[in-house]
C-alpha cells in the first residue's frame, strides 16, 4: 500500500497551460490545450451538421407527404423529430463557432457530407424504414465521434452524448411504428 501511495502523482493543475490560456484572447474559448485536434473536431461537427440538416429535410418531406390511416400520428412524430434534429443542428453550429470554426451550411454539399440519406418515399412504412435507417446511422456516427473525441474536447463530447441519446430515442420510437 505504501508503494501505491509513493507512486501516486498529486492532482494538480498545469500552471503553464493556465498561463497560455491567459494569452490569445481573440481565440475565445479555444485554449492552446485543444492542440492539434480542433480542426479535426470542427470537420467531424460540420459533417454531423450536414447530417442533421438532411434529416430535417427528410422528416419535413415525410411530414407533409404522409398518407394513410396511421399517417396523422406518424406524421406528427416526423414533425417532432424534424424540430429536434433542427435543434441538434443549431447546437452543433454554435459549438463549431465556439471552436473558432465556420459552420458549413452550403446546400450543394449537404448530401455529400451527410452520413444519412435524403428520402422521397411515398409509402408510409417506407418513410418509417428510411427514417429508422437514418437514425441508426446517426446513432453509430455519434458513438464513433464520442469515442474519437474522448478526452480531447470534453464539452463537444458531452454535447454529442446528449444528441446521441436523442437519436437513440428517435430510433426506438420509429421502431415502434414499424409494421403498423
Amino acid at each position: 500500500m505504501n508503494d501505491t501511495l509513493a507512486a501516486r502523482q498529486p492532482l494538480q493543475l498545469d500552471q503553464t497551460a493556465i498561463d497560455a490560456a491567459a494569452k490569445s484572447l481573440d481565440d475565445g474559448a479555444v485554449t492552446p490545450s485543444y492542440g492539434p485536434w480542433r480542426d479535426d473536431i470542427v470537420k467531424l461537427l460540420n459533417d454531423a451538421l450536414a447530417t442533421e440538416l438532411v434529416c430535417v429535410l427528410r422528416y419535413k418531406r415525410h411530414y407533409f407527404t404522409a398518407k394513410g390511416v396511421e399517417s396523422p400520428a406518424i406524421a406528427d412524430e416526423f414533425l417532432v423529430h424534424a424540430n429536434e434534429e433542427s435543434a441538434h443542428a443549431d447546437r452543433i453550429a454554435e459549438r463549431i463557432v465556439q471552436l473558432g470554426g465556420e459552420p458549413n451550411f452550403q446546400p450543394d454539399s449537404l448530401s455529400k457530407r451527410s452520413h444519412a440519406d435524403y428520402d422521397e418515399s411515398k409509402d408510409l412504412q417506407a418513410m418509417v424504414r428510411a427514417n429508422l435507417k437514418a437514425e441508426r446511422i446517426a446513432v453509430e456516427s455519434y458513438r464513433q465521434m464520442v469515442a474519437l473525441i474522448g478526452d480531447k474536447d470534453s464539452t463537444t463530447r458531452r454535447m454529442l452524448e446528449e444528441i446521441l441519446a436523442d437519436e437513440e430515442e428517435h430510433a426506438d420510437e420509429l421502431s415502434d411504428w414499424m409494421d403498423k
